[in-house]
């Protein structure tokens, strides 16, 4: 088989490359750009899970960032396991024609317990006494002590939160520079996360991002002239596009206001009771999957939400199956955003009373995705100096929470996740000949990437 890499370069929309990104703009002039529609949701692992297995959310289980599991009766986001991926994988099609086909996973969700040969993802320690620690998961085990010892520790802190940055990048680019030249997989999967960042805080405003774009352009350049040093057949994709956004929509508000939110309270602060609500939404960017756990409210809800401003689906089961979103796993209700919405996870009425994990950056206890972990408070000017507080107490190893994350939704610039975005926020997908179509669906990327292979 052909030696292939593919690199994911998230946010990516053909409206960005331009002056800004000098090399992307010169490779594109002898190759092919080809808009992807976009997957409902059009966010991180459902779109990856439908490229690398050729299966819509429907047969691949991937409905977003994450779900309630109704058995634990808990919203889970941000799981690993790549057991949750349905389906064969496009790296195990290939093993069953070629006994030699080796494949590297750097960074592409879903990375633990994976059948591919090599595999690195995002994995923090977490000790006893709360402190969160950077580190990464490998396989095999070995790898991560190898690439931490020649590179340095994985930078978790510069991978999300307030100090998200291109060393998160450039450290996986250049794990997967090192993977290659070891190890020499048939298939290399890329992930590079560094617009994701800035294109959430400010969406596409060229004023505020330009520096970025160069940044990842830069990187980019490094990785498409060494895989061609290896003559390997290369793919530029992008999962999807982020459009601007103005209107953040308090969904588990308006149900709480419906009487649908069940509350517990803890200390002086309130948790979202799942189990016991009679219905609720797990958010994530532009839709949002709502559970209902009382039959009674249903028709009151679903209407309800049709009449919010930035609401543009409401789909029930039956009416998921068109979008190929009806699952198991998915909500009694997708909910979908207008192309200038988003839904945040907040439930609570009054800040004072929102929990401790709300100003923190907490991933997995949020019962919902929240893009604003990207800002510290604007409204503290001393924010900075309470963050090197905190700094110090954990480097003197006292306990600390690093409590800097606003609660003001409206600091988020851009979104993703909607299907009905303008063309021009369309992911995209980069390849040296032309694809028999001049747009492909997501489950066609699994094609582009088997032709390349063979």
């Amino acid at each position: 088989m052909n030696k292939t890499v593919v690199i994911d370069i998230v946010g990516l929309s053909a409206n960005l490359i331009g002056e800004h990104t000098p090399f992307l703009a010169k490779y594109i002039k002898d190759r092919q750009l080809t808009p992807i529609k976009p997957v409902l949701p059009a966010v991180t692992t459902t779109s990856q899970s439908t490229y690398i297995t050729g299966k819509w959310p429907a047969e691949n289980g991937i409905v977003g960032n994450g779900w309630y599991d109704r058995e634990d009766a808990e919203v889970k986001f941000w799981k690993q396991s790549n057991k949750l991926v349905k389906g064969e994988k496009i790296w195990e099609a290939a093993k069953r024609i070629d006994p030699h086909f080796t494949c590297a996973k750097m960074f592409w969700w879903y990375n633990m317990y994976s059948t591919a040969d090599f595999s690195v993802t995002p994995r923090p320690q977490y000790h006893a006494d709360g402190v969160k620690a950077p580190d990464c998961y490998a396989y095999p085990p070995e790898l991560r002590d190898e690439l931490q010892k020649d590179l340095g520790q994985f930078p978790l802190f510069n991978f999300w939160g307030p100090n998200a940055n291109i060393k998160s990048s450039k450290w996986i680019a250049d794990s997967s520079i090192w993977v290659d030249k070891k190890h020499d997989p048939t298939l290399t999967l890329i992930y590079l996360p560094h617009l994701d960042y800035c294109l959430q805080k400010f969406g596409p405003d060229f004023s505020k991002i330009s520096k970025e774009l160069g940044e990842i352009d830069n990187l980019v350049e490094e990785l498409v002239t060494h895989y061609e040093s290896k003559n390997a057949k290369i793919i530029l994709l992008s999962e999807y596009g982020i459009n601007p956004v103005s209107n953040p929509i308090h969904i588990n508000r308006i149900l709480r206001n419906e009487g649908t939110i069940s509350i517990r309270t803890e200390r002086w602060y309130e948790l979202l009771d799942a189990g016991a609500s009679k219905a609720f939404a797990a958010a994530d960017h532009q839709i949002a999957h709502v559970y209902i756990n009382d039959e009674s409210v249903r028709e009151r809800i679903i209407k309800v939400l049709k009449q919010t401003p930035g609401i543009d689906l409401v789909l029930d089961k039956e009416e998921q199956k068109a979008y190929h979103i009806d699952h198991e796993r998915s909500g009694d209700l997708v909910v979908m955003a207008k192309p200038d919405s988003w839904f945040t996870y907040y439930y609570w009425l009054d800040d004072a009373k929102a929990p401790d994990y709300a100003h923190l950056v907490d991933i997995h206890r949020k019962p919902g995705y929240d893009p604003v972990e990207m800002f510290m408070d604007p409204k503290n000017p001393l924010i900075k100096v309470r963050a090197g507080y905190k700094l110090a107490r954990k480097l003197m190893g006292f306990r600390y929470l690093m409590d800097v994350i606003p609660l003001d939704a409206t600091l988020v610039k851009g979104s993703h996740g909607s299907i009905n975005v303008p063309r021009q926020y369309y992911p995209i997908c980069i390849t040296d000949s032309p694809l028999e179509k001049s747009e492909i669906e997501a489950v066609d990327v699994y094609d582009v990437i088997w032709k390349h292979l063979i």
